[in-house]
């Protein structure tokens, strides 16, 4: 892999003086018409930063947790140029920046941008804030694996009770779906048994279900169903829709711009792994805040071979509409697109990009919502108890998937719904979480994350004295001795 770096958001403030190049690592002429955006400022410098993290609402908060955190004469921030990037200049690597072999380099930059290669020869004098390989935790039906893997070896896991099982299938094409399914056997017990709950009209009684595609964000893709025929229905519309995109590709695309570019929909490219799981019904509700539906958005962080912290204060994300359980009629049974999905999914940027005034009371602070304290601690107490498990589930159930790095570190956005009995479900995890929904109003919550990222994470490569504050809000969970050194 090569390294590369997309043009800052910001402006940094830079420390020490100039680096320069030893003659045996002068960079071709190529190199040296890129280098000359560089702000040359050091001959020496304990550590040399990379602090690029390409978003506008994240990079002062992490520059500020540092200069808070780190002394003044421990780093020296580097900033690449603005035109380098890993596909137009693939001859240019990181060991151009550096004054010698064994400085010291910390990255916090964008997945694309880490240079994993000269991370992996230089681990002892390296620290990036990912991990290279993380897919048994950040792809739907690989954690659904992740999950099964554990449960199966460990009965007694929290995950048991805490992760709605799920059926994992691959579709190439709609027509092919009922192929897919023949060995989702809960899946297809399920739906058997809705169709005979239908037909003796108890409608009320069937159990609804929630398809998602592994590899979308941002909520698109999601839908409801309680019968064969509406599953068969969505795939249906999107290779429809995936048809006339294809079309309009090849066109001349005369009303390029005036789509609807908000509308939720999956691409080709989203297709082919998907899972079901049972959808979590009643939830719970707040009647001060409209009983909207909202999930915890709980941010962890790992470090090295493997410590996993959970950050104690949490998120709030609301749903758009009061929430009303899934209803099915043989009136209106094509799809679930026919149901107000607004009410069902609290994904926040799936309400700021389709309303033009979204509700500004989409995000509270977890421990201000207006229930007993002693649920919100049952609440925090199982969400720790989860996320212990599953980090370690992965690291050891699935390590060819989930590899932890002595010489990284890398934030999680984990999602969790409660339900109406108080029992705290895992959705999701994502890697890069978009910390930007998070909104002004709760950004003390992302600022006072990367401060204890920085202190728990940075602090001990820079000062060779580990730890960080007393106070941070960072919660041990977990410490996992994986042998890796």
């Amino acid at each position: 892999m090569t390294f590369g770096m997309e043009p800052a958001h910001g402006s940094q403030e830079k420390r020490g003086a100039v680096i320069e190049e030893p003659a045996s690592q002068k960079p071709t002429t190529k190199q040296a018409e890129q280098l000359e955006d560089l702000p040359l400022r050091s001959k020496t410098s304990p550590v040399y930063a990379l602090v690029e993290y390409n978003d506008a609402y994240v990079q002062p908060l992490i520059l500020s947790a540092m200069e808070s955190l780190l002394p003044a004469h421990g780093y020296t921030l580097v900033k690449p140029p603005s035109t380098w990037s890993a596909t137009s200049n693939p001859d240019i690597s990181l060991s151009s920046l550096l004054p010698s072999p064994d400085a010291k380099i910390l990255q916090i930059m964008p997945y694309e941008s880490l240079d994993f290669e000269y991370a992996a020869t230089h681990s002892s004098t390296t620290l990036l804030n990912s991990y290279m390989i993380r897919k048994a935790l950040i792809r739907k039906h690989f954690l659904s694996a992740t999950v099964d893997a554990w449960v199966s070896k460990h009965p007694d896991s929290v995950l048991k009770t805490h992760v709605k099982r799920a059926e994992a299938f691959e579709v190439d094409y709609a027509e092919f779906l009922d192929d897919a399914l023949v060995e989702a056997w809960d899946l297809r017990a399920s739906l058997e048994k809705n169709e005979q709950l239908l037909e003796e009209g108890k409608e009320e009684e069937m159990e609804w279900w929630i398809l998602k595609p592994s590899m979308s964000d941002r909520g698109q893709g999601i839908r409801l169903f309680c019968r064969m025929e509406q599953l068969q229905g969505i795939f249906d519309q999107w290779e429809v829709g995936n048809d006339e995109e294809d079309e309009d590709e090849e066109g001349e695309q005369e009303n390029e711009g005036d789509g609807d570019d908000d509308e939720d929909h999956i691409t080709t490219s989203h297709l082919r792994h998907f899972i079901a799981q049972p959808y979590i019904h009643p939830p719970l509700l707040i009647p001060q805040l409209n009983n909207r539906k909202f999930h915890i958005r709980v941010y962890v962080l790992c470090v090295g071979a493997l410590t996993v912290y959970v950050y104690r204060d949490m998120l709030a994300l609301f749903a758009a509409k009061p929430y009303t359980p899934p209803t099915f009629s043989l009136d209106n049974d094509e799809n679930s697109s026919e149901l107000d999905l607004d009410a069902h999914l609290t994904n926040t940027c799936r309400q700021t990009s389709k309303y033009d005034t979204p509700d500004p009371d989409l995000v509270h602070l977890f421990w201000s919502l207006p229930l007993p304290s002693s649920q919100k601690q049952s609440i925090f107490t199982q969400i720790c108890a989860v996320t212990a498990d599953l980090f370690e589930a992965a690291a050891r159930s699935m390590s060819i998937h989930f590899q932890p790095l002595p010489h990284a570190f890398e934030a999680y956005g984990l999602d969790f719904l409660v339900d109406a009995g108080g029992t705290t479900w895992l959705l999701e995890v994502n890697a890069f979480p978009d910390f930007a929904q998070t909104g002004q109003e709760c950004s003390d919550v992302v600022r006072g994350f990367w401060r204890g990222v920085v202190g728990k994470a940075v602090k001990g490569f820079v000062t060779g004295n580990a730890g960080g504050e007393e106070e941070d809000g960072m919660v041990k969970v977990r410490e996992v001795d994986l042998g890796r050194r």
